[in-house]
């Protein structure tokens, strides 16, 4: 019944991969955005939009990883009260 979670990581080049990903697509919007074919207002407002959908990616990440980190040490902390419960109980004991 000790079933410990692994401990999952990621390597070096999938870390690295993610940057270079994000990287790669905050240039590519942003050389769109430079080259749009508006007024400046109009190429403010979208680099204004995209760094706020940025930021909100990144928030949202955050808060689903929080998320899920809290059900984990939940469960790790019913897990050793059903450990502890079990490793206390004798079914020869007779009541008193």
């Amino acid at each position: 019944m000790n079933e410990t979670p692994v401990k999952q990581q990621t390597t070096g080049a999938y870390y690295g991969q993610a940057v270079a990903s994000f990287g790669l697509a905050l240039l590519a919007v942003t050389l769109g955005i430079y080259h749009m074919e508006a007024g400046a207002w109009v190429r403010a407002f979208m680099a204004v939009a995209v760094l706020y959908l940025t930021t909100s990616a990144f928030t949202l990440a955050k808060v689903v990883r929080d998320r899920q980190e809290a059900g984990q040490i939940v469960s790790r902390v019913d897990q050793a009260r059903m450990e502890k419960i079990l490793a206390e109980y004798d079914p020869y004991k007779t009541a008193p």
